[in-house]
C-alpha cells in the first residue's frame, strides 16, 4: 500500500516564490513535417500558425499548431525522420501522453473521424470526464478528452478540488461521476450533463 500523501490537495495558490499564469506551450521532437501535419492539422483539425527554422539547429523545421484556445504545440521536424508508429516507452522524465479537450457534441463524430482515417482508440469513463485515446503518427498516446458536465473554466480547480475532498470522504478509490456531480452542486454551479455514450472506466483492466 502506498503510504498517504501530505500534501493537501487545493485550488488556492501556493506559497511560492513563482506562480504560472498557464501553460504557453509544449515541444516534441517530431518526425517529419508531411506525417506530422497530417495528424494534427488534417485529422485533429490544429491550425498550423506558424513555421520557422529551430532557433536552435536551423537544419531542423520548428512547427507551431494551436490547439484551440490558443495554448500552442509545437514539433521540431526533420524530412529526414521517418514516423515510428510502434512508439517508444520512455523512463522517468519521458512523456506519457498528451491531452486534448473535444467538443462532446463531437465526440461520436471524432470516434469516427479516427476510425476513417485508420487509427485504432479506445474509449473509457474516467468518472469525471470520458476520453478517447489514440496514438499519432509516431506511436505517441494521444487522449482527447470531454467534460461530463459543463464546468466553467475559471472554477475548474476549484470543481476538481472539492470532487477530491468527496472522494477521500467517501474513502473511494478514485474521483466518480458522483463526487464530480456533489462537487457541481456542492458549489452552487448549474448541473448540466452532456449526452456521451457508455463506456468502462479502463481502470485495472475491469469494467
Amino acid at each position: 500500500m502506498p503510504t498517504e500523501p501530505t500534501n493537501p490537495v487545493t485550488p488556492e495558490l501556493p506559497d511560492s516564490p513563482v506562480h504560472t499564469t498557464g501553460t504557453d506551450h509544449i515541444t516534441i521532437w517530431g518526425s517529419n513535417e508531411a506525417d506530422t501535419i497530417e495528424f494534427y492539422q488534417d485529422l485533429l483539425g490544429m491550425p498550423l500558425v506558424l513555421r520557422q527554422p529551430n532557433l536552435d539547429d536551423p537544419s531542423q523545421t520548428h512547427l507551431f499548431f494551436d490547439t484551440g484556445d490558443g495554448r500552442i504545440l509545437t514539433f521540431f521536424v526533420s524530412d529526414d525522420r521517418p514516423s515510428n508508429q510502434r512508439g517508444q516507452r520512455g523512463g522517468t522524465g519521458a512523456v506519457h501522453h498528451l491531452c486534448f479537450s473535444i467538443d462532446p457534441d463531437e465526440y461520436e463524430d471524432t470516434m469516427a473521424a479516427l476510425e476513417d482515417a485508420g487509427h485504432q482508440y479506445n474509449v473509457f469513463d474516467r468518472g469525471i470526464f470520458h476520453s478517447i485515446y489514440t496514438t499519432d503518427n509516431n506511436g505517441l498516446v494521444i487522449e482527447l478528452s470531454t467534460d461530463k458536465y459543463e464546468v466553467p473554466d475559471d472554477r475548474r480547480g476549484e470543481v476538481l478540488a472539492k470532487a477530491q475532498e468527496l472522494r477521500e470522504e467517501d474513502g473511494a478509490d478514485y474521483a466518480k461521476d458522483e463526487h464530480l456531480r456533489g462537487a457541481i452542486e456542492a458549489l452552487g454551479l448549474e448541473l448540466i450533463e452532456h449526452d456521451l455514450p457508455e463506456a468502462s472506466t479502463g481502470v485495472g483492466g475491469v469494467e
